[in-house]
């Protein structure tokens, strides 16, 4: 059995002013959530640690590798199959 003493006492919930944007002006934002979106995405982008000239161009030249690695390989497996089908049922 708890004692009164020992109860826990629920928190006070504090209701939020009310913060709309007033519409005196023709271009004032909704919400500040955009903005917000906005500014941290730049934070971020500021952040990125971009790669330099040389390894931009040997990661370009290693997608452009394997693509056209499994160009070939899909190709060939269609001329395979292909001729396959061809024998069975012609």
């Amino acid at each position: 059995r708890v004692s009164e003493k020992t109860k826990i006492k629920s928190p006070k919930v504090v209701k939020p002013k009310n913060t709309k944007v007033k519409s005196d002006t023709p271009l004032a934002p909704k919400d500040d959530g955009e903005v917000n979106y906005f500014r941290g995405a730049w934070r971020e982008l500021k952040r990125v640690r971009w790669p330099d000239r040389k390894a931009t161009w040997s990661l370009t030249f290693a997608v452009i590798l394997f693509s056209l690695f499994f160009a070939g390989l899909i190709l060939g497996l269609d001329y395979i199959f292909e001729a396959l089908f061809r024998k069975v049922i012609i």
